[in-house]
């Protein structure tokens, strides 16, 4: 019986961890959007002041939102 326990907390800890991994993945997907919308409104001289290139600005909005 014990045994049959500790298996099915074994269980639930690793379905919790895949639950922490996906919503993870999800809160990088959406930083990862809402930092590509920010870098699109910056003009050439807040690039500038950042040290980005427009051609490097365009490189980055170019990635997909997973990327």
């Amino acid at each position: 019986m014990e045994r049959t326990q500790q298996h099915l907390a074994q269980a639930e800890h690793g379905s919790d961890l895949r639950w922490l991994n996906l919503y993870a993945r999800l809160r990088q997907w959406q930083r990862n959007r809402r930092t590509r919308q920010q870098l699109a409104l910056l003009d050439d001289r807040q690039l500038a002041d950042a040290g980005i290139s427009s051609a490097q600005r365009e490189q980055e909005l170019a990635k997909p939102f997973w990327r």
